[in-house]
């Protein structure tokens, strides 16, 4: 095998795509500091139980784990950043009021979450700690659609659920968790079926209500037809008027409910909500509240958040190539101090290097014009002819 392969579903970030990859985390982070989140930083690995705290199983399986030759303890490589920001507002910071903290960097996972994905993925996120309810939920959410208007996404659509609603029925029951296990898989594999022999051993209610709640996604309609076919208790009642208040704030251009969708079910503790695009076969974003995650940290804040793959993101959008400026290979002091005023402007100029090959130069940038002298002086003036960027 060639030394210069990667392992499966691991790439590298060429130009053309780290430059929109650093533009898009660039303008995120900077979103994300006007609503007053604060960047934070945590470390690519440490120690296991730290990082897959309050997670259950959902990142066992995709965390990366190694021993740690000074301590002996198992590490993980993180599969997700979020369980790392809770633990250093819980543990770290140990504010007592509402903290907002964003973060951007990679994170690595054992498996591909899906045939075509990279194992990684660079990550960016906000989180939103210390105030339950939907006040928070809805800034969160106002800065997740945000997120991704500002990335260029034409039509906005977010489909938003609720883990109480599940948690109701399943509450009256009360299955075994092998079996809670496998109802789970069906309801969000909506695979129907397998969800009817599933709920044979269960209460008449519970197994109508779980078959229901399989064909509960669409528009806003879900939510009373939920109302109508559904137990009524408390927890489910709850759930459903969060949603409605939700969607009836949510800034997006289209928004759906989906009962069914259980994403990070066995962390997440109220609303959920999700991005798809044409074109990706999973998410682009998803979030939403998990207020128990920090509890082994010291304290149980309410918490909700949401993160993007900035890579895929990335992926959605025609590259525009990036215009510059192309400088002879001169030494002439005012030529130097034209292409200082240009650069510090934002303009890209490329000074041809004495030895330099005479011809269009390597890369991604289109050179639409040059530094030519004139009788005034050295100016910047259009190219004609000029050939494709490579």
């Amino acid at each position: 095998m060639p030394r210069w392969l990667l392992p499966e579903n691991i790439s590298d970030v060429l130009p053309r795509e780290a430059r929109r990859v650093e533009e898009l985390r660039r303008s995120l982070l900077d979103l994300y500091r006007g609503y007053g989140y604060e960047l934070v930083i945590p470390p690519l690995i440490e120690y296991l139980d730290s990082l897959l705290t309050g997670t259950g199983s959902d990142l066992d399986l995709r965390t990366f784990k190694l021993t740690d030759q000074a301590s002996g303890r198992l590490l993980g490589l993180r599969a997700d950043t979020t369980p790392q920001v809770a633990r250093i507002d819980a543990h770290i910071l140990n504010r007592s009021g509402v903290t907002r903290l964003c973060y951007a960097g990679s994170v690595l996972h054992a498996l591909p979450l899906h045939p075509l994905a990279v194992r990684e993925p660079l990550q960016v996120g906000a989180e939103l700690y210390g105030l339950g309810g939907v006040a928070a939920d809805a800034e969160v959410l106002e800065l997740a659609v945000a997120s991704l208007r500002l990335a260029g996404l034409p039509q906005v659509q977010v489909d938003l659920g609720h883990t109480g609603v599940v948690r109701g029925i399943l509450d009256i029951a009360r299955p075994e968790p092998a079996l809670v296990d496998e109802l789970l898989a069906a309801l969000s594999a909506k695979d129907m079926p397998l969800l009817e022999q599933l709920v044979e051993s269960l209460r008449e209610e519970v197994g109508r209500a779980l078959l229901a709640l399989g064909r509960m996604n669409g528009g806003r309609e879900v939510l009373a037809q939920a109302r109508r076919e559904l137990p009524r208790n408390d927890g489910i009642a709850a759930a459903l008027d969060e949603l409605e208040w939700l969607a009836e704030r949510c800034p997006a251009d289209v928004v759906s409910i989906d009962l069914a969708d259980l994403h990070g079910y066995r962390y997440k503790t109220g609303a959920t909500f999700a991005v798809h695009a044409a074109g990706l076969p999973t998410a682009v974003l998803r979030g939403g509240r998990y207020d128990d995650i920090g509890k082994a940290f010291g304290r149980a804040r309410p918490a909700v958040g949401f993160s993007i793959y900035l890579r895929e993101l990335a992926r959605l959008f025609p590259d525009d190539a990036p215009r510059a400026i192309l400088a002879p290979a001169d030494d002439d002091g005012e030529l130097r101090e034209l292409i200082g005023r240009l650069r510090e402007s934002g303009e890209v100029v490329v000074q041809r290097l004495a030895g330099e090959p005479e011809r269009y130069p390597a890369g991604d940038f289109v050179f639409d014009r040059a530094l030519a002298r004139t009788a005034g002086g050295w100016k910047v003036v259009p190219r004609t002819g000029m050939p494709q960027a490579n």
